[in-house]
């Protein structure tokens, strides 16, 4: 496998990703912030730094500081995140996962990628489905998060 054809794996697994996450109901009246792929980058970086400003997570993501501003305000609205005006400077606040599971994060932990998956494959076949998930669980468990050396990429 070349880097430009591992490239393209990656985006074709986050794309049949976000398709597989459900869409998050917003409130009569409420404006949607931010898109998918912000909102998720930006709470790995939470999940991996608690009590993080908007301009750090900016700094370590390379997101542009309004698509985190507007991903950390959909998130909080989702109840994912908290936060708290940072002690050591009353101005800015310091965002850290919600320690209750909210029903948005229910509903994104229970979701499968199974119907997903058979669009992207073109196929139910039973045996290529669980081939393909077994393949995607072998990668899941050594390709974590951590093994990236750099968040932006």
């Amino acid at each position: 496998m070349t880097p430009v054809q591992l490239f393209l794996l990656g985006r074709t697994l986050m794309k049949i990703g976000e398709q597989a996450l459900p869409e998050p109901s917003a409130p009569a009246g409420a404006v949607q912030r931010g898109g998918t792929r912000a909102a998720l980058v930006v709470l790995s970086d939470v999940l991996g730094h608690q009590d993080t400003s908007v301009s750090e997570i900016a700094a370590r993501t390379g997101l542009p500081q309004s698509q985190v501003s507007g991903a950390v305000a959909r998130l909080k609205e989702t109840g994912s995140f908290v936060s708290a005006p940072d002690p050591a400077d009353g101005r800015r606040q310091l965002i850290r996962t919600a320690t209750e599971v909210s029903e948005r994060v229910a509903e994104v932990r229970s979701a499968r990628i199974d119907d997903a998956l058979s669009a992207a494959l073109g196929t139910d076949d039973p045996e290529t489905m669980r081939r393909i998930g077994a393949a995607l669980d072998v990668l899941a468990l050594h390709l974590t998060p951590e093994a990236a050396a750099d968040p932006r990429t």
